[in-house]
């Protein structure tokens, strides 16, 4: 029986498998952005043994680091469509302070304890578009190349000290995340924008990404798989094959 913290178990990925270990035995510690979402979660598992946990709260990420963790799952993430032209710099800086930063912090919050046993895993939850980038998905794109060079990093780093670190990149799934990520631009972006010409090309890629979405409980089993599996590789893209679309990409480039 592992110990596990999840980031972002309010919905989606988080909330699935966090529901999933604790019905296999393991003690999961599932941590929402807000209070309300932590109440919903109790209510509704309350095998779990849930914390309100903002990864971008100092307050919080130091409570966090109190607890005896042996994987810890950074699930916790926000989303932002829009051209790079033209996305404001404050919704940019507010997904990097979420995606990046409060990854970042989460993490180092919960390493010393792993590190002084000499073992742990942490697992992080990038996505495709940290390996591949598109039209109006461009401020996403950049924090998720950020986790992929910090998920990197951290393995060939952390390896000697017994600690695995891994990649989980999914495609489009559906949790509802990908459509809130898609609409996000049309709060703010008009005809008045520098990529107004292109305003079709950014429609049809926010359909594309919404459009014949995939079942969540894949990703979910798993991210089940990587908690309890012997050894890992460094990523591992959902569906398996999306690792040929990315394959054929880089070779077209």
């Amino acid at each position: 029986m592992a110990r596990i913290l999840i980031t972002g178990a309010g919905s989606g990925f988080g909330k699935g498998v966090a529901i999933a270990l604790a019905n296999r035995g393991h003690k999961v510690i599932a941590t929402t952005e807000t209070t309300e979402q932590a109440d919903a979660l109790h209510n509704k598992a309350p095998q779990l043994q849930v914390e309100k946990l903002d990864i971008t709260s100092i307050a919080d990420v130091e409570k966090a680091g109190r607890f005896e963790v042996d994987v810890l799952i950074n699930n916790a993430g926000a989303g932002q469509t829009g051209p790079l032209a033209d996305v404001p710099m404050e919704r940019v800086r507010q997904l990097f302070e979420v995606n990046v930063f409060g990854t970042l912090a989460i993490t180092q919050a919960i390493l010393p304890k792993m590190a002084a046993r000499g073992n742990g895993r942490i697992i992080i939850v990038s996505s495709i578009a940290g390996v591949l980038a598109g039209p109006s998905f461009g401020p996403y794109s950049m924090t998720k190349h950020s986790l992929e060079a910090m998920g990197k990093t951290l393995r060939a780093e952390l390896a000697p000290s017994g600690i695995d670190v891994t990649l989980i990149n999914p495609g489009p799934y559906n949790t509802g995340f990908n459509d809130r990520m898609a609409a996000s631009m049309w709060e703010w972006f008009g005809d008045d924008a520098i990529s107004a010409p292109a305003t079709d090309l950014l429609r049809a890629m926010g359909s594309m990404v919404t459009t014949n979405q995939m079942d969540p409980i894949d990703v979910v089993n798993r991210l089940v798989e990587l908690v309890e599996a012997e050894t890992t590789t460094e990523n591992n893209f959902m569906p398996p094959e999306i690792r040929d679309l990315v394959k054929a990409q880089i070779n077209a480039n």
